[in-house]
């Protein structure tokens, strides 16, 4: 106390000390630590007091003896010294005002919290520590902003006058320019005065800076001097006039005529010569360059080259030479101070840490002494007690002396008795001596008196300091009395605030008394309001009326104009009709247009059929799929009656359409004025509550006058409406009459042959209803069916020969359409009639010929087959005869076949691959001992291998007999070689005149058979080509009975893919209520498929598979669209093959929840819509509802394939086979097509199991694949340091076992077709064998002969995670199979392998080759469409290769090539082909339109796309008011232009995004307008118009528009850039090849491609919009594919100089950064190539000074010096390239990087390069070559 006190004598010695020490209070308490004796003593809250005062002292504001503050203070008013408020971006401020000065780091203000124009802080709120200069568009290299600010996260800037974009990215109107290239700047147009007067800016070119539109006869890049033909002042005067020279050219300025070329003379050869206008601009250019070099020459002879000069010259050098010296001798001062400057610093903060320990010591002890304190005070206490008890105890020895004398004086006791207690006593005495108690107690009561003496004495001192601070008591009381008194003064205003509190309550009181009586008043008007109300909703009813009426003629203009719009195509029809006449036969035509007519209703009544077959295991389904296309003719004549009548209709309501059209003008002007009367009624009854009811009243009769009035008047319209009949019409109708007649006619002999089956199918239909094995019913429905069958046979044939007649034949688009939808409809009804499971009866002479429903390429390596059998034991013929034939499968020349027999009582399969039979009998299960009912039979062959098995069933349970045998070819063949066209399928004989091989030429079956399965195909006997001696009279079906077999088929439904269930009004077993649920199981295979949809208008639902994960979409008419819900955490794969069940719950109409094994995967909420749906598609949809307008909101429009089961709505169950809407499913779950046979790779994926024994002992394997790739790992096994390995090296097959290495000699095997691979290694040889043809050579080694495993040793398909040699395998991998001793052979179910790492187990997704592709679609399109194909494939032909002038050139330019790449730089492209898309306006512009374009303008181009939408070519006038366009639209291609006001559209029918060449054709003459795709399709337009008002300008564009283009007059869709290719473009018969101008357009590549960016070698780079960037910490995961060694990867760099630069170089990845200290880098070099042709995968992690990079898992890191200073800045990245301006000399690398780059990522957020701030140079966006 007595050092606060002396505080002021002290105070400046301290602040003297501390600006010697140039320190702060810091956190250690202080710049003095006071060592004050007994400090152990202090209370902690004394202490805290203490150091708080040393704090203040420190910071100390009082100076009486220094003159001026230190640096960082100023000096207040009251002359104390205050710290700047600087910000810590100044270290000076003003005395007075603290106003900060020289204000660092880009800042300013009065505290330097402000940052100058033209830049931006470092934080986005708050005070800003560093203000670096506006990324506008590029910082302090190129920034032309006023000022900028944060908004949203981003950087927005105010640009200066001569730029414009949210980062001044381009040049405002009237200025030109490039703003990201550094060093250019926007100038201001000049069109010296002669462009367009009314523009507020002169046209020119943002770019370039050339005028655009030059008026007033001028021309050149400003608008300079005069256009050709003209002479003048083009600048100044601005009187360019036309020479008057009869045509000839004159001078420019002087209008002088010049001379024709001079003639030659006669007598010679040389032609005269006629100079044109080129000439004579060639002229004056030269001219103008004579004069601007005359200029150049007279400058630089004016500069001078004396004496002078070279002496001012030579001062300048030593000048410099000086500056030199000491700018290094500067520099030299700078680097020494730098280091003092950093030892001050080191010593500074070593000072620091010091006071801090010798704070944190002080605290230690003084918490220490306290400890003590506590200490001695109990010792103290217990000594007290300690002395008290032994005084205690000596008066208790003392009474018990007295006691003993006084009891031996009054007991008289015995001598004894004394002694013996004396004894005693004495004992007692020497245990209490011996156990010497009171020994420790007494050394520790001297200790703790030696310790409580020395507390005394340290008390005795603080009692002295006590007494000092009682000696402040008195100012403590005097300031105690200050607030006492202050305390007075705030008891009497809480008084005052008293009285305020009562009286605010009395006026509380007054005013709930006043709000009581607003509140009656206020009922009073609610009442009066309610009157209102009820008045206003009694007049809207009223006005309902007008309403609906007013709605009824809007129904009828919109009816009207459809009607119109059909009239006017059955016009155009006809027209067409009658141009194609002229051109045929007219007999010919007449039947052709005859067949048309036909067949399109035949299309209608086969798709209506079509639905009426559900394949749920009866006769009557089977029959009823079976002859489907018997009752197609059957609606002809009433679907002719329903035409004429809708004719009829049509013509009435058209003529009476144009009378009644003013009439609905006039009654909908009197609705609208009606309706805006009532507006006002109710704005009156809103305004005046005091309304009458009277007033209301009249206001409600006069709407009902009106009302009356205006129903009269329509009920006169409808009137006159029926009454119009024109005679015109009536003349048409009976012409139409005559045609519908005759085609009439022509149908009579096939509606007279399906009368009778339309009959049958009746009566079947009433003889199956309550089929119970009613043997009469049945039978009789049985002997209907062969009827059936009998004439379907004869009819079927010629109803497709006829239409290949008619086809042949067809002049018309509409006849190839239906023929074309027949067709897809019978392939559908196959597929239908493929799952019929009925089984057929055979009685020995009867066959039927199978269509197998599968490729036969599917066949060769593994063949599977299963089926239902039972013999007719009791048949006399069999008895007689019992060996029979079953079935036969192969060539017809009775090679390359599986067949099934009944042989010597038992069942043999025999199969024949090209050499001899192989015959495998099931001996063990005789036929005799067969039990009377169907058992299965399943044959397999897998290779060489055969196997057959035997499964007989229990009526009474589930319990199975099961029998296995074996077998193989001993031979070299392993493949079933079919040939398409030469395949047949018999089942139960076969026909006369067909030859069995030997070893199956046996009688036919007796029984009855029924198809199941060909290899994972669904197979059915009604699927069938022909069928011989089917008679269903003596030879009924026979019922199998469903207890057997029925664990797997009872409760689950097979989808294929094609066909789907449709429940419709499911609210007949349900309702949709506040939880509305939907319960399914499925299990399947594949990726992706349709599970439910649910389709309402545009309302939609869908949950979908998505690459085996659900996907679920809805849209109930949502304001903010649809609503995703997907799976996106991966949490439930459902295709695994196991079941799976999925429910969805919609919960209070806003929150829609997936389930999936009762486990919530995810919801979400949306806006509170009932589900606005009745019906729902299950595994499917039709056709036209996947392609509608929902098809844009589906992840794909893929059928499910797989099983389901237990669907509910609503917890009630669904048969979805006994739905009438159902449609190609079947009942069961067929294991087969759950297994994964086949496995998908592309290049990156593999798929991994293990065994234990080694595939280096007597092993046997093989495998099919499919590839377009010349090289890829194809299997990869390592046992230790032996490896086997079968790979693809330049198309050959090579084995690779121990390093003995077999080849193919065949290096054709990635031509896209199936090959089969079986190898085989034996302690011998090692044998390759491809497609039959085998390679061997000796085993080496024969160490590993029986060698078995411990352990389970990898064997992987498709590629391998272990570096290897080979690239991972691109293409398909299916039917693989192993052979090991003592196991059986069975083919790889995928499925069950432990790995699978991104390999699709569904589907091979590989290009066939485009040979088979056509031959292919010749087999299976119409004549027309085949036709269509081979001109098709002959343009592609023509594009791929160059003419012969180029063609060596071209190639090499192709073929250029890094030596140490595997990829060549430049893929292979299409010549005169070009790529567009990826970005929103790709396009090319070309400036030359011929000067006959207005009256006659005929463009062909070349086309192929996948994409449904996009601009293809586009011109237009400078208003766009005419403009001529052709289009993609929802995948049609649209032609469309205008003819004065009216805009004609041409369109075709259908898609043309399928991928292929297609040639367009589209032509706007003077009064017609055409379309011709392909030569076959050609649509006609006629229009009026004047040619010389339709003028158009340049430029052309091609692929794309400028921004804003085309937006006047094309939907928004189809203004953004085309994505596809486009070549041979021609104008007028003329090529077109060279643009003016190109964006975003690539060549055209050749071969497969997939996503990612390609960077040419012509250079470019991509910019990254400013949502991206890279600061102090951050990671960037990509991949690439590089086509050359070296090449920039990524590019960041900042103001300041800092930069992070990634780049290859000559395969070595690096990557260098500067961090503002110094350069610092790592690299990673792979063991294999970075170029190999394979994606590779680049991480690159920073952490501040630590740089991390990750290539293929190779990583390595380095740790640079740490910047303190450090700031994170949002620079621009750069992918794939840099400008040459922002590289800096130390980066060697300096090339733009060649090849793909995809997956793109920092810090895991996705990047897309189509949303990027620039893409500069060649690069394809969304497009990448695969080769």
């Amino acid at each position: 106390m007595a050092l606060i006190s002396a505080w002021p004598l002290v105070s400046p010695i301290l602040f003297f000390l501390r600006c010697f020490s140039s320190s702060t209070a810091s956190s250690g308490g202080g710049v003095f630590q006071f060592d004050i004796e007994g400090s152990s003593a202090v209370s902690v809250q004394e202490a805290t007091v203490i150091r708080g005062q040393q704090q203040a002292v420190a910071t100390g504001s009082w100076v009486p003896f220094a003159e001026r503050c230190q640096e960082g203070f100023y000096r207040t008013s009251s002359g104390k010294c205050s710290p700047c408020n600087c910000n810590g971006n100044a270290n000076r401020c003003l005395d007075g005002s603290g106003t900060c000065v020289d204000c660092q780091r880009n800042t300013t203000g009065e505290h330097c919290e402000q940052c100058p124009d033209g830049f931006i802080g470092d934080i986005v709120g708050g005070v800003p520590t560093f203000c670096q200069p506006c990324p506008c568009p590029l910082p302090a290299l190129a920034n032309f902003a006023v000022a900028c600010y944060r908004k949203s996260g981003s950087v927005r800037c105010v640009c200066k006058e001569n730029y414009a974009g949210p980062n001044c990215e381009r040049c405002a109107p009237g200025y030109y320019g490039n703003p990201l290239l550094i060093g250019s700047t926007c100038k201001k147009c000049d069109c010296s005065g002669n462009s367009d007067p009314n523009l507020i800016f002169e046209d020119c070119d943002e770019v370039t800076g050339q005028c655009r539109n030059c008026l007033r006869n001028t021309t050149g890049f400003k608008c300079e001097r005069c256009a050709p033909g003209y002479y003048g002042d083009a600048r100044v005067a601005k009187n360019c006039t036309e020479c008057n020279c009869g045509g000839r050219m004159c001078d420019s300025q002087t209008g002088e005529c010049l001379a024709d070329s001079p003639e030659v003379s006669s007598g010679t050869d040389c032609p005269t010569i006629s100079c044109d206008k080129c000439i004579w601009d060639l002229t004056d250019d030269i001219r103008l360059a004579v004069l601007a070099i005359d200029e150049s020459k007279s400058t630089l002879l004016s500069i001078s080259t004396g004496v002078a000069a070279q002496k001012r010259l030579n001062d300048l050098n030593i000048t410099a030479t000086h500056l030199q010296a000491a700018m290094s001798e500067k520099k030299n001062n700078a680097v020494l101070w730098t280091i003092q400057v950093d030892d001050a610093e080191d010593e500074m903060n070593d000072f620091l840490r010091e006071a801090a320990i010798l704070d944190e010591q002080g605290n230690e002890a003084s918490s220490r002494g306290l400890l003590i304190q506590r200490e001695t005070t109990e010792t103290n206490n217990r000594a007290t007690q300690l002395v008290q008890q032994l005084g205690n105890m000596r008066d208790n020895i003392q009474e018990i002396g007295s006691k003993i004398k006084y009891y031996t004086i009054q007991q008289e006791l015995s001598p004894e008795e004394i002694a013996q207690k004396l004894n005693v006593a004495e004992e007692m005495l020497k245990e209490i001596k011996r156990r010497k108690p009171f020994t420790n107690e007494r050394q520790r009561a001297n200790e703790e008196e030696d310790a409580a003496e020395e507390l005394l004495q340290k008390v005795e001192e603080f009692h002295e300091r006590y007494n000092d601070t009682r000696s402040l008591v008195s100012d403590v009381l005097e300031q105690l009395s200050d607030q006492d008194v202050k305390l007075s003064d705030l008891e009497e205003a809480i008084d005052q605030a008293l009285d305020h509190v009562l009286r605010t309550e009395d006026i509380n009181k007054k005013n709930t008394a006043s709000l009581q009586r607003r509140e009656e008043q206020d009922e009073k008007i609610k009442e009066q309001i309610n009157e209102v109300n009820d008045i206003l909703l009694s007049a809207t009813t009223i006005l309902a009326g007008p309403q609906k009426v007013n709605s009824e003629l809007s129904e009828i203009i919109k009816n009207v104009s459809g009607f119109y719009a059909e009239i006017d195509g059955a016009k155009k029809e006809l027209q067409e009709k009658l141009a194609n006449l002229s051109l045929f036969d007219d007999d010919l035509v007449e039947k052709a247009m005859q067949h048309a007519h036909n067949l399109r209703r035949l299309a209608d009544e086969l798709d209506w059929n079509l639905h009426g077959v559900d394949a749920n295991g009866l006769v009557q389904r089977a029959i009823n799929a079976s002859n489907v296309y018997e009752n197609i003719a059957g609606y002809i004549e009433e679907a002719n009656k329903a035409a004429l009548l809708a004719l009829n209709t049509t013509n009435q309501v058209n003529d009476a359409a144009v009378g009644i059209d003013t009439q609905i003008i006039y009654h909908k002007g009197k609705s609208n004025e009606l309706l805006n009367r009532a507006i006002e009624l109710h704005r009156t009854a809103d305004d005046r509550n005091d309304l009458t009811i009277a007033d209301t009243s009249r206001h409600v009769n006069g709407t009902l006058a009106r009302m009356n009035a205006l129903r009269s008047q329509l009920m006169r319209a409808i009137t006159k409406m029926q009454s119009a009949e024109p005679v015109e019409a009536r003349e048409r109708l009976e012409q139409a009459k005559l045609k519908t007649a005759e085609a009439v006619s022509a149908t009579m002999t096939v509606t007279q042959a399906t009368i009778p089956m339309d009959e049958n199918v009746r009566l079947w239909s009433q003889n199956l209803q309550d089929f119970q094995h009613n043997s009469a019913a049945y039978n009789s429905a049985v002997h209907s069916a062969g009827d059936a069958v009998k004439k379907l046979t004869e009819v079927f044939p010629q109803l497709l020969d006829k239409l290949r007649r008619v086809e042949q034949k067809a002049p018309a688009n509409n006849i190839s359409s239906s023929i074309q939808r027949i067709r897809e409809l019978i392939a559908q009804t196959r597929s239908v009639a493929s799952k019929v499971q009925v089984s057929m009866m055979f009685g020995g002479q009867s066959a039927v010929e199978v269509n197998p429903k599968i490729n036969v390429e599917e066949l060769k390596s593994f063949t599977s087959m299963s089926l239902y059998i039972k013999l007719e034991k009791d048949n006399p013929q069999l008895a007689a005869s019992p060996d029979r034939f079953i079935l036969y499968l192969g060539n017809k020349n009775a090679k390359n076949y599986i067949g099934l027999a009944i042989k010597n009582d038992n069942l043999v399969y025999i199969y024949n691959l090209g050499d001899q039979d192989v015959e495998i009998p099931l001996d063990a299960k005789p036929v005799s001992t067969w039990p009377s009912y169907f058992s299965i039979i399943k044959i397999e062959r897998i290779g060489r291998h055969g196997k057959m098995f035997l499964t007989v069933p229990s009526l009474s349970s589930t319990d199975e007999e099961k029998f296995i045998k074996k077998g193989e070819v001993l031979g070299p063949g392993s493949l079933l070689n079919l040939e398409p066209e030469n395949a047949v399928f018999y089942v139960g004989g076969v026909p006369q005149d067909f030859k069995l091989p030997p070893g199956l030429n046996l009688p036919g079956f007796i029984g009855c058979l029924e198809l199941a399965a060909l290899n994972d195909e669904v197979i059915s006997l009604y699927n069938f080509k022909h069928v011989y001696n089917i008679d269903t009279t003596t030879s009924p079906p026979c019922a199998r009975n469903k207890l057997a077999f029925t664990q797997s088929r009872a409760v689950s439904y097979f989808f294929d893919g094609s066909g789907y269930a449709l429940a419709r009004n499911i609210e007949r077993r349900g309702r949709f209520s506040q939880v509305t649920r939907f319960d399914i199981e499925v299990r399947t295979p594949t990726d992706n498929g349709l599970i439910l949809l649910m389709v309402n208008g545009s309302m939609f639902f869908s949950l979908e598979m998505h690459n085996g994960f659900l996907y679920l979409r809805y849209d109930f008419g949502f304001s903010t669209g649809p609503v995703l819900l997907e799976d996106s955490m991966k949490k439930a794969q459902i295709n695994d093959a196991k079941f799976h069940e999925i429910s969805i719950i919609y919960h209070n109409s806003k929150k829609m929840i997936l389930v999936v094994d009762r486990r919530h995967i995810k919801s979400v909420d949306n806006e509170r819509t009932a589900m606005p749906f009745t019906d729902i598609y299950i595994g499917g949809a039709p056709a036209e509802i996947l392609h509608s307008s929902i098809s844009s909101h589906l992840a794909g429009s893929i059928g499910f394939k797989g099983c389901m089961k237990g669907f509910q709505f609503q917890k009630k169950d669904f048969n979805l086979l006994e739905e009438p809407g159902t449609l190609g499913i079947s009942y069961g779950c067929p294991e087969d097509s759950l297994m994964s046979r086949k496995a998908y790779f592309n290049g990156e994926s593999f798929i991994a199991s293990s065994q234990k024994l080694s595939l280096f002992t007597e092993f046997e394997g093989g495998f099919n694949f499919r590839t377009l790739q010349p090289n890829g790992l194809l299997f990869y096994y390592s046992e230790g340091s032996d490896v086997l390995s079968i790979s693809m090296d330049r198309g050959a097959v090579v084995l690779n076992a121990s390093g003995t290495k077999i080849q193919s000699p065949d290096r054709n095997y990635n031509d896209g077709k199936t090959h089969f691979i079986v190898t085989s290694i034996t302690p011998e040889r090692y044998e390759l064998t491809v497609d039959d043809k085998k390679q061997s050579k000796k085993n080496p080694t024969k160490d590993n002969a029986g060698k078995s495993l411990d352990s389970n040793k990898k064997f992987y398909f498709g590629g391998s995670p272990l570096r290897t040699q080979q690239a991972n395998f691109t293409g398909c991998i299916s039917n693989a199979y192993f052979t090991w001793l003592d196991q059986e052979v069975e083919v790889e179910d995928f499925q069950k392998y432990s790995e699978k790492v991104q390999a699709s187990l569904y589907g091979c997704p590989v290009e066939s080759p485009p040979v088979a592709l056509l031959h292919k679609k010749g087999k299976n399109s119409s004549k027309a469409k085949g036709n269509r194909n081979k001109k098709v494939g002959r343009d592609k032909d023509k594009l791929s290769q160059p003419s012969s002038g180029l063609k060596k050139l071209y190639q090499e330019v192709n073929m250029q090539r890094d030596p140490q790449c595997h990829l060549p730089m430049n893929p292979k492209a299409i010549e005169h082909a070009y790529q567009f898309g990826g970005t929103a306006n790709s396009r090319q512009e070309f400036d030359h339109i011929p000067k006959d374009f207005n009256e006659r303008a005929q463009f062909s181009i070349s086309l192929k796309t996948h994409s449904s939408h996009g601009m293809i070519f586009y011109v237009s006038d400078q208003k766009e008011n005419n403009f001529m366009a052709l289009f993609v639209a929802h995948g049609r291609l649209v032609f469309m232009f205008n003819a004065g006001h009216q805009k004609i559209r041409i369109k075709s029918q259908e898609k043309y995004n399928d991928g292929l060449w297609h040639n367009v054709i589209f032509i706007r003459g003077k009064n017609i307008g055409r379309l011709i795709i392909d030569g076959l399709r050609v649509l006609e337009e006629p229009f009026s118009s004047n040619a010389n008002t339709w003028q158009v300008t340049e430029p052309l564009y091609i692929g794309g528009v400028a921004p804003g283009k085309a937006v006047k007059n094309i939907q928004i869709n189809s203004v953004y850039s085309f994505s596809g290719c486009l070549s041979n473009l021609q104008l007028n018969g003329k090529s077109i090849t060279s643009a003016s101008q190109t964006f975003s357009v690539t060549p055209c590549f050749e071969g497969p491609s997939e996503a990612g960016t390609y960077f040419s070698s012509e250079g470019g780079y991509v910019v990254l919009d400013e949502s991206f960037s890279l600061g102090l910490k951050f990671e960037v995961v990509f991949e690439i594919r590089p086509r050359s060694s070296s090449g920039i990867l990524l590019h960041g760099h900042s103001v300041n100089g800092e930069y992070l630069n990634m780049h290859m170089r000559n395969g070595q990845v690096t990557v260098k950064l500067n961090n503002g200290i110094r350069d610092f880098s790592t690299s990673v070099t792979l063991k294999q190539s970075l170029c190999d042709g394979r994606w590779h995968r680049i991480a690159v992690i920073r952490d501040a000074n630590v740089v991390q990079l990750d290539v293929d898992s190779e990583v390595n890191h380095v740790v640079g010096p740490l910047n303190p200073r450090a700031i994170d800045h949002r620079e621009p990245v750069f992918i794939g390239g840099v400008p040459e301006s922002l590289l800096t000399s130390s980066l060697t690398t300096r090339n733009s990087f060649i090849g793909c780059i995809r997956n793109f990522m920092i810090d895991e957020k996705p990047v897309s390069f189509s949303k990027a701030a620039l893409v500069s140079g060649a690069v394809s966006i969304n497009t990448c070559p695969a080769a």
